[in-house]
């Protein structure tokens, strides 16, 4: 009769507890959807985003070069590396998201004469990165979009020197 009792217990139990497994993975599934609703409405900027944050700072690192502000020159190249791996890390569904690999051999020939200070080896490097870009461009397409050495800052509130 113990046996009985015994063996019963134990099945009720593990009913119950898989009852209460049940009631507490219903409750999971609703976290998870809710999180996943809220993710699909959170905001993620768009490849364009992207590379006109890149544009912004192509300009803003020739002037900052040319005045020899290296600081200045050195917080922009850091930008542009930053903006790459965010295309990489948020943008993986785009072809162009693949290619954005080449410009980083040429980014750090950049920041090379950057650390250097040498204002001769940032111009050829600067150009080499600019030509990168366009070619990048025109290996995905985007041919109709070219970059080029910027002739006025791109903000006349900032001071370049």
């Amino acid at each position: 009769m113990t046996r009985i009792f015994i063996s019963l217990f134990i099945i009720i139990s593990f009913i119950s507890a898989c009852h209460l497994d049940g009631e507490k993975n219903t409750s999971l599934q609703q976290q998870i959807d809710s999180l996943e609703k809220k993710l699909a409405n959170t905001y993620k900027p768009g490849f364009g985003e992207f590379m006109s944050r890149i544009q912004v700072d192509h300009a803003k690192l020739w002037f900052a070069g040319q005045n020899q502000n290296w600081k200045l020159a050195g917080f922009e190249i850091h930008e542009i590396m930053e903006t790459l791996d965010a295309i990489q890390l948020f943008e993986t569904e785009r072809e162009e998201s693949k290619k954005v690999g080449m410009l980083k051999p040429v980014l750090d020939s950049v920041s090379n004469a950057i650390q250097k200070q040498d204002p001769a080896l940032f111009k050829s490097s600067y150009v080499l990165f600019t030509n990168t870009c366009n070619s990048c461009h025109r290996a995905t397409n985007f041919e109709f979009n070219m970059v080029k050495i910027p002739d006025s800052p791109p903000f006349s509130n900032q001071v370049f020197k």
